[in-house]
This record gives structure tokens, C-alpha cells and sequence, in this order.
């Protein structure tokens, strides 16, 4: 049975660049305690309140698209990782679908935070290897700042808007998707969360108030647990296919935090130039970070890198996955 492979990448960030000096006059910050804390050094904001994470996704689409000359008619499925959604009821999927032109597609909406993109890899990959479909779009995209306090200097700089794409089929070589090992744990989930708008704490004006509609994260206990976990997932990848710092290309790390991914590659050994980066720009832009990395590095890509991929995100998920390069 052939793989299951990405053949093609499209991404997509706003124009607007929000920096640290810009932050620097909203909140007690500064741009050394930025830099030093998170890596980061400017975020891309969707300005316009009425466009919402489907412009970022259908930007992101269309470029693969483009890029691609693809028949959108062609596409079976679209997935959209996401947890910022146009509306908590109406799959932004499908909306995306529809105005991509994937009118022969269905879609929906995958939410598991910062580990989505990856999730939603796996997923693809089964739809692939089913038999019964054949190109499936996966789309990572989150507008953050529409769930940003930005008088909480704790997460209003780490976060910002993007969208990246990937289109899924079967290898025409022998490379594609390897291997996948996840992992969640809900007993923490208080730690990085929205508290309101679900079930359990509907949106009313005391939600309102008090600002649950805004991200929340205790930056001690998600930086702890993500370090630890996504090591121990990303070893166990290396492990199980006999990867080390020389046969791996690159290392494809969801964009958290670089103190994160630097605690990490120091716990799996694995040499800083194999590592993709690109949060000192964007930001943490949550389930678009990995195909933005993928977008941002394609060219450097060569048939048959070994490609290790790794997140950690609210819930809490996280995992690792393995992947061969396909073109």
C-alpha cells in the first residue's frame, strides 16, 4: 500500500506587524524580557474585526491551491484545526470548502489546541490510506488576537493570527507518513484554557466581566509539562525508527515558546541548525504554526528528508510524528 503523503503547502499571515515596541506601549513589557522569555519579536494581526479565521484559512487554501494548479472540484475532504472558529455552531470547514470551491468535498472543524495541525496530519493520513478518498486539505488557522486580553502582558505577547495548508494523497514513491505517537491528559486542563463560552460556563455578563471570553495559561505548568512531554513523545519517535542527530533532516516543532523548543532539542540531543523556526516572527499562531513552517521552509526540503514533527497544546494533547518527504 503506497503512503500516504503531503504533496502540496500554502500559507498566509496578515500584513499588520504587531512588535514588541508596539507592546512595549500597551502593557509593562519590554522588549528584552520578550525576547528572552518567549524568542518572539513580532507577531502578524488580522486587524479587520469582520474578517475572521476562514479569511485566514481560505487565504491559505488559495495560495496551495494556486501554487498547486489544483481543481478544488478534486478535493474529498477539509479539515480545519482550529480554536478560534468563525462561530461555535457552523463548521468553519465548511464554509471554507464552499468558498475554495471544493464543492464535491465535506468538512469539519478539528479543535485540540496547539496540538490540532498534528492531530489533523493523522487524520488525513487515515482518510488517505482508507482507500476511499484522495486528496484531503488539512488546514492549521487561528486569529488569536480575537481571543487576546491585551492588557494581559502574560499572553498578549506570545500569541498571533495565521494560516497554513497541506494537501494529502498517496506517495507516487515510497515516502510519506511513517510514524505517529499522541498522547492527552485532561486533569490539567485548567492550566491553558477559555473559560467561557462552552457548556459549563456560557457566555453571560459575567463572563463578559470578568474576561473568560480571553485565553488563559499558567505559564509555569504548561511550560513544565510541555517540555516534558513533548521530549518524551519525540524520543519515543526516534526511538521506535531508529532516528538520531544524523539521519534526521529537521526537527518541525510546534512554535509555543523558543524556550520550549530549546529545552526540548537539549533533551533529544539533536543539533540546533536541524531545527525549523519561525516564532521570532509570527508568534505563537497555535494550530497554524506547524504549516506555516512548512510553508516558510519548502525550498529547503529534498525527496526523502526525514521530517520528525512535535506539539504540545491545551487539553492537554501533544505528540510526535514522523514523515518522509515526498517531493
Amino acid at each position: 500500500m503506497n503512503k500516504a503523503a503531503i504533496t502540496g503547502i500554502g500559507g498566509y499571515v496578515p500584513d499588520h506587524v504587531l512588535s514588541n515596541s508596539d507592546l512595549e506601549k500597551m502593557v509593562d513589557t519590554t522588549d528584552d524580557w520578550i525576547i528572552s522569555r518567549t524568542g518572539i519579536k513580532e507577531r502578524r494581526i488580522l486587524k479587520d474585526s469582520n474578517k475572521p479565521t476562514s479569511y485566514l484559512a481560505i487565504k491559505a487554501a488559495k495560495n496551495l491551491i494556486n501554487k498547486n494548479n489544483l481543481n478544488p472540484e478534486l478535493i474529498d475532504l477539509v479539515i480545519v484545526a482550529t480554536i478560534t472558529p468563525d462561530f461555535p455552531v457552523a463548521a468553519t470547514a465548511a464554509y471554507v470548502a464552499s468558498k475554495i470551491g471544493a464543492k464535491k468535498a465535506f468538512a469539519y472543524d478539528l479543535q485540540a489546541a496547539c496540538s490540532g495541525f498534528l492531530y489533523g496530519m493523522s487524520s488525513a493520513v487515515s482518510y488517505i490510506n482508507s482507500g476511499r478518498y484522495e486528496k484531503i486539505l488539512l488546514i492549521g488557522a487561528d486569529k488569536m488576537s480575537s481571543i487576546v486580553d491585551y492588557k494581559d502582558r502574560e499572553t498578549c505577547v506570545i500569541f498571533g493570527d495565521g494560516g497554513g495548508a497541506v494537501l494529502f494523497e498517496k506517495s507516487k514513491n515510497n515516502f510519506g507518513w511513517e510514524d505517529e505517537f499522541f498522547r492527552s491528559n485532561g486533569e490539567d486542563r485548567k492550566a491553558l484554557k477559555v473559560k467561557a463560552g462552552g457548556s459549563l460556563f456560557p457566555t453571560s455578563s459575567e463572563s463578559y466581566k470578568n474576561g473568560w471570553h480571553n485565553i488563559y495559561q499558567e505559564g509555569k505548568t504548561v511550560f513544565k509539562y510541555a517540555v516534558s512531554e513533548m521530549s518524551y513523545v519525540t524520543e519515543e519517535i526516534f526511538k521506535r525508527n531508529n532516528l538520531n542527530n544524523e539521519n534526521i533532516d529537521y526537527l518541525v516543532p510546534h512554535q509555543a515558546n523558543k524556550r520550549i523548543i530549546d529545552a526540548t532539542i537539549d533533551r533529544i540531543n539533536i543539533s540546533q541548525e536541524k531545527v525549523l523556526m519561525n516564532i521570532s516572527n509570527y508568534g505563537n499562531t497555535t494550530a497554524a504554526t506547524i504549516p506555516l513552517l512548512l510553508y516558510d521552509y519548502e525550498s529547503k526540503f529534498k525527496l526523502g528528508d526525514n521530517l520528525v514533527f512535535s506539539a504540545f497544546g491545551g487539553g492537554f494533547t501533544w505528540g510526535s510524528s514522523y514523515l518522509t518527504w515526498a517531493y
